[in-house]
């Protein structure tokens, strides 16, 4: 049987591709693992971190995708987590880290020990 399917076209692959990624680790001083595109990682404060981009976005009209792995609580009482973007510019994005309520907390910002993100858009 012949192979009927066409090649993707080249631009639909890059369009369609991360721009930017990144695996970080350390819940006080995050480290970049891993990435593609990321030049360095700040932490701002208890739950807030920026990623620099290597390579300039073309505008600040990209899609942060992130997640975590994990943030060390060993008792399984977490409720729903998530990240808010805070900032995006050309050079980099901001988020927070949040944490829903548990059987001991109300929630809140939180560091977390393994998380990390990915960019969708133009780079410059």
């Amino acid at each position: 049987m012949a192979n009927t399917l066409a090649p993707a076209a080249i631009n639909h692959v890059m369009e369609g591709s991360a721009k930017s990624w990144v695996d970080l680790s350390g819940s006080g001083s995050p480290a970049i693992d891993d990435s593609l595109n990321a030049s360095s990682v700040t932490d701002v404060g208890t739950g807030n971190r920026r990623i620099n981009f290597a390579s300039a976005m073309s505008n600040a009209n990209y899609s942060v995708l992130a997640g975590m792995i994990q943030d060390g609580n060993t008792n399984g009482n977490r409720g729903a987590s998530g990240h808010q973007v805070e900032n995006k510019t050309t050079a980099l994005y901001q988020y927070f880290v949040f944490f829903g309520s548990s059987a001991s907390s109300d929630g809140g910002i939180s560091d977390v020990a393994v998380d990390g993100g990915s960019v969708l858009g133009d780079l410059a």
